[in-house]
């Protein structure tokens, strides 16, 4: 499959060593430009690439990049993708820390329903409450008792079992949080953020989140 990364991080750059790893054909983008990922694309064997590039013939696209960034994409960004491409959003909101404050957020708007607002194309969100050091060090075979289960939101049923395919695929079971307007279930600070757990206790988490959001992650 080919996959565009934005975003090189802790999330991104492990998700470029996994899936490489699994034979993935992958592109990896970031904000400082190709010249800066020389050292994971010769780890890796990824393609560097600018961000404008990422996306071209992509069937997913991992979109992993601080909030406060989402509306610096360049226009045009997914006009070069695959047909039915799935785009991932990892993203979260941290106003005190990174973002500074966001009125629709703040006002109760989804984090992920804001990003497809600005990216124009629907997202499946995922990986946003994972440790990224658990992508390397935790995949279990399927029916492992210490499986970790990863919630993954999204309206397009068809990317979201593409998205669920591919992370069962990289060792980690999912559990369906339902649409992009129930993913405030797995944002900051919910009883599934961050939870290290099987299918079941994620699911129960996933259940018991409140929509009010901390006050630790409001602006």
């Amino acid at each position: 499959m080919r996959i565009g990364i934005i975003g090189a991080g802790n999330i991104g750059g492990n998700l470029t060593r996994r899936l490489t790893a699994l034979g993935h054909d992958v592109s990896v983008a970031n904000s400082r430009g190709p010249h800066t990922l020389t050292a994971l694309a010769k780890e890796t064997g990824a393609t560097p690439v600018t961000v404008a590039e990422a996306a071209r013939g992509a069937e997913v696209v991992v979109v992993t990049i601080p909030l406060k960034n989402i509306p610096d994409l360049p226009s045009g960004l997914f006009d070069g993708a695959a047909d039915g491409f799935a785009v991932i959003d990892t993203g979260n909101y941290y106003p005190k820390e990174r973002d500074g404050r966001i009125d629709a957020i703040e006002n109760g708007l989804p984090e992920s329903r804001w990003t497809e607002q600005h990216i124009g194309h629907p997202v499946i969100k995922a990986f946003n409450g994972t440790y990224a050091q658990d992508i390397l060090d935790r995949p279990r075979p399927a029916g492992d008792p210490d499986r970790l289960a990863l919630p993954v939101a999204g309206d397009d049923q068809t990317a979201k079992r593409t998205v669920r395919d591919l992370i069962d695929a990289l060792g980690f079971d999912t559990v369906d949080a339902g649409g992009i307007d129930d993913s405030w279930r797995q944002q900051p600070d919910t009883p599934v953020y961050g939870l290290r757990a099987g299918t079941a206790e994620v699911t129960k988490a996933l259940a018991t989140a409140s929509p009010e959001r901390p006050e630790n992650f409001r602006a």
